[in-house]
């Protein structure tokens, strides 16, 4: 190749590269916005959970957004409230208010009350047992008891009871929805907890199947939707639904035969109806091979 082909090209490229770096230049200097230096002072003060319990993906998003005016400090619930405080007087702003939100379980199928049809031998995790057969539990939609959710709980608000159900201690839930992400059965959910009509089910089944496979599920008799004042419960796939948009009531429970629908009361905590059955078992229930 002739060498003064080789070398026009070579500067023709180098001309190229120097007049695109410039035109680069001049739009990073056109186009560029000043960040507002308070995020970083804002996002220091926050816990760094990247929890997106306040609605957003991560602290600094979040961050991002108390600088603007688009949210207020009360929606981090990992934040303890001396924090809240002091990100409020660092922006000038108040606090705000925030419905508390806890994780609660859709489940009270402990071993004492539901039965496994299946041994599962594997790997001691609920998302493994639910790999092979849905876990080996009688109830398809039943917590699997192995305690997933518990390790993943950075705030230790998740306990094991001995019946292998895990217990949301809600003074100590922060709504960081690790829990509702890694349950494979989908039990969780994050609840304002100013909510105290709860069904702890998830079962779509109806009937005497329900009962053959755990004693507190939900058998869709309908009976706490009759109860229910202004229906406040509708039936829905065989399970009741709460309108939350309704002033609640205990009524609904009254009347439920299984303790599947319950009344959380701040003080007494889990409250059933009357005509639910007092569970007094302390073993697991008999295998499914053993029973009838």
């Amino acid at each position: 190749m002739d060498p003064t082909l080789m070398l026009t090209a070579a500067w023709s490229l180098g001309g190229l590269a120097l007049i695109l770096a410039m035109l680069l230049a001049v739009a990073n200097r056109k186009l560029h916005v000043q960040e507002d230096p308070r995020i970083d002072q804002v996002e220091d003060m926050l816990p760094h959970a990247n929890c997106g319990a306040c609605g957003f993906p991560g602290c600094r998003p979040f961050a991002e957004a108390l600088v603007k005016a688009e949210t207020s400090p009360a929606e981090c619930s990992v934040s303890s409230p001396d924090s809240r405080f002091s990100i409020a007087s660092y922006l000038g702003v108040s606090v705000g208010e925030a419905t508390r939100k806890v994780a609660r379980l859709a489940c009270a199928g402990g071993v004492n009350v539901s039965r496994v049809h299946a041994l599962y031998q594997g790997q001691n995790s609920c998302r493994g047992a639910a790999l092979i057969g849905g876990g080996g539990k009688g109830c398809a939609w039943g917590c699997l008891g192995f305690g997933d959710c518990f390790d993943v709980c950075d705030f230790n608000a998740i306990g094991m009871n001995s019946f292998q159900l895990p217990v949301v201690s809600e003074d100590l839930c922060t709504a960081c929805n690790a829990c509702v992400e890694i349950c494979p059965k989908n039990l969780f959910s994050l609840q304002p907890q100013t909510r105290q009509l709860w069904v702890a089910c998830k079962s779509l089944e109806k009937g005497d199947v329900v009962l053959r496979h755990c004693e507190v599920g939900c058998t869709a008799c309908g009976k706490c939707v009759m109860d229910a004042p202004n229906g406040q419960v509708a039936m829905h796939q065989n399970l009741p639904v709460v309108d939350y948009s309704k002033q609640e009531s205990k009524a609904p429970i009254g009347r439920c035969p299984t303790g599947a629908i319950v009344w959380l009361d701040p003080e007494l905590g889990v409250v059933k109806g009357h005509a639910s059955p007092q569970i007094a078992r302390t073993s697991p229930m008999p295998p499914a091979s053993t029973w009838d």
